[in-house]
């Protein structure tokens, strides 16, 4: 079965599973997924499920990449900020649905994989940082949306201060071990809003960098 056909297939799988968002459905169908996977999994890129790739990280499921994105309500006009680089996926479905996406990752190897994974599917809209994940991307800040792809035990407040005014971050929580939630927040002048989203399972956001890797 071609690519095309698999991600077709993927498409309907979203549709089924609740995803409404034309928008996003139609940036992951845009997004050639099995460009961001480890080759040795070339052949699942477009199953409905997490992969392993480098430092110990994964992509995450197609399904979760669409709901986060889909809560993230991404407006032609935003300035998005994603917190975990990865593979690159995605930051390249981010990319899609607004001018410029700003993305960090704490581990060079996977910062320059996904860069070349950037430039070969032509994608310029994206500005990229080796660094500390927790302390975002404070140079290019204010951010209309922030996603992170790394389950926080707290809400960064770091990165609560570059989400602007009427903002929006979708991230995951771990408030005790093994137990992972997606929360929307919603920055206004009264405060800070939570809605909880459903259960997940990601890697942890960790503080720091990892040395040369």
């Amino acid at each position: 079965m071609s690519a095309d056909r698999r991600r077709n297939q993927l498409i309907e799988t979203l549709r089924r599973q609740g995803i409404r968002d034309e928008r996003v459905l139609t940036a992951v169908a845009a997004t050639a997924r099995e460009a961001f996977v480890e080759p040795a999994f070339a052949d699942q890129a477009y199953a409905d499920r997490a992969l392993p790739i480098a430092c110990g990280q994964t992509i995450s499921q197609p399904y979760i990449v669409a709901l986060m994105t889909e809560a993230l309500r991404v407006e032609p006009a935003n300035r998005v900020l994603e917190i975990g680089t990865g593979s690159g996926y995605q930051c390249a479905v981010l990319s899609r649905l607004c001018p410029h996406v700003y993305t960090v990752e704490r581990f060079r190897t996977l910062a320059e994989s996904a860069r070349e994974r950037f430039q070969t599917a032509g994608l310029l809209n994206i500005t990229q940082k080796v660094g500390d994940g927790s302390l975002g991307f404070p140079e290019h800040e204010p951010y209309d949306r922030i996603m992170v792809t790394a389950a926080a035990r707290e809400v960064p407040e770091t990165l609560l201060a570059q989400l602007s005014p009427r903002g929006i971050m979708v991230l995951p929580i771990e408030e005790r071990p093994g137990k992972q939630d997606l929360w929307r927040l919603r920055k206004d002048e009264r405060g800070i809003e939570r809605e909880h989203l459903i259960p997940v399972r990601f890697v942890p956001l960790v503080d720091g960098l990892p040395g040369d890797r």
